[in-house]
């Protein structure tokens, strides 16, 4: 039997999904498997009432995810915006799994998305044989939402030609996706809704007409507030990823996780985290989600070629990755932030060597 690489979150965390179903009271919109609160509880963790611990999806401002939850209830889509990294897709995921147990109705936005994609395709053979038909219209995600009155996710909706994303408006506003060719249209059911996502870092990005902008209600997700709330984020998301790829190595050290995600806030804010000494930032955006991807190597290094315990040396290879992303203007960077920062740092000895030998 093979085993994926990786699951769906309604699979993935289906034990905690019919744990809070089982104790879950609330008040239910139509075609909901959770009410609303129990849906917060599953993103923000909570521990019920016959002692089951329901694990942290997000991390962060609760009132972040009781906004966009409620924007769900309502004929409003919802849009997460913020820097890359911010776990805007995480968070799109593990929306659609709570709410609709099925996280896959998804539109990857690109700039080659066509029109076809968000509404229909055809089966040209069968279209050619005969005619326009409903054998031979192939649906898209958001058709099958619609019909099944789920929840539809387009990732990157500002990659997405500004013609494509109107495409979105009449869906939204009439919850009718018309099909001409049939003299038809599709009619969405009770619970349908659209959860998007877009980064404002985006050198590609095409800004959403106004007419579309007030189709959203948008939530803003920030990059973590503190060090510790980052560094917990990172923690928990890196050993999940050792599980997932069975890697033979130690689980990081805390302090590493902690040295990494500060080189990270550092660069990224241009000050050191006592506040003395303003350094230059990188090009790159620096995000959680870059520092889990620089665990995760380091890690995979440490199984298979070293003794399984994650060093410096393990780090720099990828931290050096991560933050040299224009090889003139970000080496300049990262030089004058190791030689000023990490090396006067006594207990940083380790990662000023291992990423000067690198």
């Amino acid at each position: 039997m093979k085993t994926v690489l990786r699951q769906h979150a309604e699979q993935q965390f289906a034990e905690e999904l019919e744990e809070l179903r089982k104790q879950d009271n609330g008040h239910r919109p139509p075609n909901w498997l959770l009410s609303p609160r129990s849906v917060v509880q599953y993103l923000t963790g909570t521990k019920l009432k016959n002692g089951y611990e329901i694990t942290p999806k997000y991390i962060g401002n609760n009132r972040l995810m009781e906004i966009a939850v409620a924007t769900l209830t309502t004929d409003r889509a919802l849009l997460l915006y913020g820097l890359p990294g911010t776990a805007k897709s995480w968070v799109a995921e593990h929306l659609a799994a709570a709410i609709a147990g099925d996280s896959t109705l998804m539109i990857q936005g690109t700039a080659g998305t066509g029109e076809d994609a968000i509404r229909y395709g055809w089966n040209y053979a069968r279209l050619l044989a005969e005619g326009p038909s409903e054998q031979a219209l192939v649906e898209s995600p958001m058709i099958k939402a619609m019909r099944l009155g789920k929840i539809a996710r387009i990732e990157e909706l500002t990659r997405i030609g500004a013609d494509v994303q109107d495409t979105l408006i009449t869906i939204l506003s009439e919850k009718t996706l018309p099909i001409p060719e049939l003299s038809s249209e599709v009619q969405a059911t009770e619970g349908f809704n659209l959860i998007a996502t877009a980064n404002n870092r985006d050198k590609g990005v095409n800004e959403l007409s106004s007419a579309l902008k007030r189709r959203f209600n948008t939530v803003i997700l920030p990059v973590p507030a503190s060090l510790k709330e980052e560094v917990d984020i990172v923690h928990r998301r890196v050993d999940s990823l050792k599980k997932a790829y069975k890697l033979p190595a130690e689980a990081p050290a805390l302090q590493e996780i902690q040295r990494l995600v500060q080189i990270f806030r550092e660069l990224r804010s241009g000050v050191t985290a006592d506040g003395k000494t303003k350094i230059k930032s990188p090009s790159g955006s620096l995000s959680t989600a870059e520092a889990i991807s620089v665990l995760g190597n380091g890690l995979a290094l440490a199984a298979h070629f070293g003794d399984g315990r994650l060093n410096a040396d393990d780090l720099a290879s990828s931290l050096i990755g991560a933050v040299v992303k224009d090889p003139v203007q970000d080496q300049v960077v990262w030089n004058e932030y190791l030689e000023t920062v990490i090396k006067t740092r006594e207990d940083w000895r380790d990662i000023y060597r291992a990423c000067k030998e690198q």
